[in-house]
């Protein structure tokens, strides 16, 4: 009996000494485990962050002139919202006239008259001009209205960008830059010698939408620049202007003033004078408007790729000397 009770007790010890032996083990294994287990992290981090220390040094440069590049192209406008904007090309809008030019009754516009931006724009280099030989153009005190949008730096001489007329003080009219109409400039309108200023009377920037017009009592100077309309009424003599060719882009007669140095579109001649509403919606059309009143439209020269007439009354332009119908003009337009 004793000798079975020292037996049962010495293997009783060894269990729990193989059993103590066995934990202690496991734990130990657990323990430096959880110790590799805790560095991979830190080496995985380690090894990411060295990865990208490398990309960097080896790919900096190239991300350092692509974004150089990039903002070299923003600066030039070529990620200009008008570069990938719908473009009107030419003719795609004109007046249609039923019964043939000249007459009133059932006209309206046909195409796309929803304002795009014209594919091209007139580029005037200093020698040339363009002729249109428009019958019973107004005169004496006929009401008028003459619109266009230009975009030119040069105010440092007399540059004339339409008229019509001859070379009198009492039978003249034309729309300039400059300074030689008696140091007024920027853009002004002279009839009979007598000088107005489009306002505002700082140097414009980009594209503005310049306006001249006879009420039957006094001239009327627009200037649309910057987003807003401004004007100035002078009562002055009115010139007795005869049936002689209007000229885009020089004055009359080719006389008193060099061909202009810039860019124009949509030039219209009304022969009424358009009410303030009238031109400010006009206006806010933008530089690919349509005429805003067909009934007294004479002439519309979009200038979008030609010198032709879209007012359905035939009165197409002739082209002296060189004029340029570009396509990447859209850098110093902001639209209305």
């Amino acid at each position: 009996m004793k000798t079975f009770r020292k037996s049962f007790i010495k293997t009783k010890l060894l269990k729990e000494t193989s059993a103590k032996e066995t934990f202690r083990e496991s734990f130990a294994k657990v323990k430096l485990l959880g110790k590799a287990s805790a560095k991979k992290p830190l080496e995985k981090a380690s090894s990411k962050a060295q990865s990208a220390m490398e990309y960097l040094m080896t790919y900096g440069w190239a991300i350092l002139i692509i974004a150089v590049v990039l903002g070299a192209l923003f600066e030039l406008g070529v990620f200009n919202a008008n570069n990938f904007a719908p473009k009107a090309p030419p003719g795609a809008c004109q007046v249609f006239r039923p019964n043939g030019p000249g007459t009133t009754s059932f006209i309206n516009l046909e195409g796309i008259c929803t304002g795009e931006i014209p594919q091209y724009v007139a580029q005037f280099n200093g020698n040339g001009y363009i002729t249109i030989n428009i019958p019973n153009i107004p005169t004496t005190t006929m009401p008028r209205t003459i619109t266009a949008w230009l975009y030119t730096t040069n105010f440092n001489q007399n540059l004339a960008f339409f008229g019509y007329g001859t070379s009198s003080c009492d039978t003249d009219f034309y729309a300039a830059v400059g300074t030689a109409c008696a140091n007024t400039g920027p853009i002004w309108v002279d009839a009979a010698c007598t000088c107005q200023v489009l306002t505002p009377p700082s140097q414009p920037s980009g594209w503005s939408f310049v306006v001249y017009e006879y009420n039957g009592t006094a001239q009327i100077a627009y200037l649309g620049n910057g987003g807003s309309i401004s004007s100035k009424v002078s009562e002055i003599f009115t010139a007795n202007t005869p049936n002689t060719p209007f000229y885009i882009g020089t004055d009359y007669q080719v006389w008193n003033s060099a061909p202009i140095v810039g860019e124009m579109a949509n030039v219209q001649f009304y022969n009424t004078s358009l009410s303030t509403n009238e031109i400010q919606a006009l206006y806010l059309e933008g530089i690919g408007g349509a005429p805003i009143d067909l009934q007294h439209l004479i002439g519309w020269w979009p200038l979008n790729g030609n010198a032709n007439d879209y007012s359905g009354n035939g009165n197409n332009g002739q082209i002296s000397g060189t004029i340029n119908f570009v396509s990447n003009w859209y850098s110093g337009y902001t639209p209305p």
